[in-house]
């Protein structure tokens, strides 16, 4: 099956990038103008393209989707990718399960993103990435010195997917107590030579500024051959579009065949409910709504750092400081600035506006779109809503006693903020996000007693760690850089 119509390139948010190739975006992290890239286009399919895709297993639909964006990669060279991103040694079939649970409220579907490596769906990008860059790697004869901050998944996912790899090495700085055991161990016991933990004084967004410091130093990023596979990665977005049509396709296979065959699956649409903290998932979400997935409305689920759910709500772009980030049982969401929600502002202002507009954050600390706030719904299909500690025990509860198994805290955020908002008609998609076996308290305090723990959690947990602490400080970041970074 041909994969392309038509060559995707990528400029930069900020104007001040020469259009560039998937392969050069993939190892860039920021655009060297402190953008993010984006495709000039977003590339479109249309229902006959969806209907041929709907017999394909998953890594083969994910060379066909990934190919729209990545056109400088072979589509034998990209089959290969994917083939190898989610054969069986790294997720059972069918990779992404979709899970009907009308018992909890009809027409709910969950939507498995955490088969992986490590229980979230962090893996489903980054094993895609951990064949990826090193392929690139291979064709251009360089190294790569990843650099990257976790809230919780992305570093664990990052490390496995990357770790013994040959040319990369991976720096990531994670929140000092801010995860669960489950998420520090999945890190933090890996012994690998190319994998260095950097726990940081401070919250997920201190993390993130400091990476964003060393990425601004051209000079240093250059040196150090200094990349990311944060959400800023647009090859982890290319990735994370994949499982939109997965679930689409999934959610509609009946109209395809059956009783209801007479129903063109073209005209079922679906509405889909995303935890969200970065706005990477979701922005992904995006993209296969604007490349014509038959996606209705995109439901944005916050925690109580609900940043984006102010956005979406009011128009008004107010990223909170460290000291105001709280620390909540969904950690992966304790995030008070969305790196990705750049490149979707770009979309909605267009680049001209964009860049006028956009300095408005840099000088203020706000960025105010309320005279755009009704197209955020009406365009572009946002609606949002915030859950709180106790709606995410309550959500746990009520799916676990509807259908005898636990949900992840983040997930139930997704679910609260869906049962919310549902309407009569139209099937919901939640994005699970992650094991629940990876939240034991939370989920035990909601179900009223321990879970029983995997035996391969329990030697997780009682594996020696590996990890450097340092104060949020970047001349103490860019001395462990220098000391043990790759170099061609």
């Amino acid at each position: 099956m041909q994969h392309r119509t038509q060559d995707t390139s990528y400029i930069s948010t900020r104007g001040g990038m020469p259009p560039a190739g998937f392969l050069d975006v993939l190892l860039s992290g920021l655009a060297p103008d402190g953008g993010l890239a984006v495709p000039a286009e977003v590339p479109h399919i249309t229902a006959a393209t969806l209907e041929d895709w709907r017999p394909l297993s998953y890594p083969e639909l994910a060379a066909e989707v990934i190919g729209r964006y990545a056109t400088d990669v072979s589509a034998a060279d990209l089959r290969a990718l994917t083939a190898a991103a989610y054969g069986p040694e790294r997720f059972p079939a069918p990779v992404v399960p979709l899970r009907p649970a009308d018992a909890v409220a009809e027409g709910l579907t969950l939507v498995g993103l955490s088969e992986g490596p490590t229980m979230a769906f962090k893996d489903l990008a980054m094993q895609f990435l951990g064949q990826a860059i090193p392929y690139t790697l291979r064709r251009e004869g360089r190294v790569l010195n990843i650099l990257g901050a976790t809230s919780g998944d992305t570093g664990s996912a990052a490390e496995h997917a990357f770790r013994g790899r040959d040319g990369v090495s991976v720096f990531m700085l994670s929140p000092q107590g801010r995860m669960s055991d489950v998420q520090r161990a999945q890190m933090y016991s890996l012994a690998d030579t190319n994998i260095h933990n950097i726990a940081v004084e401070g919250v997920f967004d201190d993390c993130q500024n400091l990476v964003k410091a060393i990425n601004n130093d051209p000079a240093f990023k250059s040196e150090y051959a200094i990349g990311a596979v944060n959400s800023i990665n647009f090859g982890r977005i290319a990735a994370q579009v994949v499982y939109y049509v997965w679930a689409w396709l999934r959610a509609s296979d009946r109209m395809a065949g059956g009783s209801n065959s007479a129903i063109e699956p073209s005209s079922f649409r679906v509405d889909v409910a995303v935890p969200s903290g970065n706005f990477g998932n979701i922005y992904a979400g995006h993209l296969a709504r604007t490349m014509g997935v038959p996606i209705r409305r995109l439901i944005l689920a916050t925690n109580e750092n609900n940043v984006l759910d102010e956005f979406f709500s009011t128009g008004v772009y107010r990223p909170r400081t460290s000291a105001q980030t709280l620390a909540t049982s969904s950690p992966s969401m304790d995030i008070s600035k969305a790196s990705n929600l750049e490149r979707f502002v770009w979309t909605l202002l267009g680049p001209e506006e964009f860049q006028s507009r956009w300095p408005e954050l840099e000088r203020t600390g706000v960025l105010d779109l309320s005279d755009q706030q009704a197209r955020l719904d009406e365009d572009y299909g946002f609606v949002s809503g915030t859950s709180t500690h106790a709606d995410r025990l309550a959500a746990i509860r009520r799916v676990h006693d509807a259908t005898g198994t636990p949900i992840d805290p983040h997930t139930a955020d997704g679910v609260t903020v869906a049962l919310r908002v549902m309407e009569r008609g139209f099937p919901t998609l939640v994005l699970e996000t992650a094991r629940p076996e990876k939240f034991p308290e939370t989920v035990a305090e909601a179900l009223g007693a321990p879970q029983p723990v995997p035996d391969a959690i329990r030697r997780l947990l009682d594996a020696e760690q590996h990890v450097v602490d340092i104060p949020c400080d970047e001349s103490r970041l860019r001395a462990l850089i220098a000391a043990d970074a790759l170099h061609a």
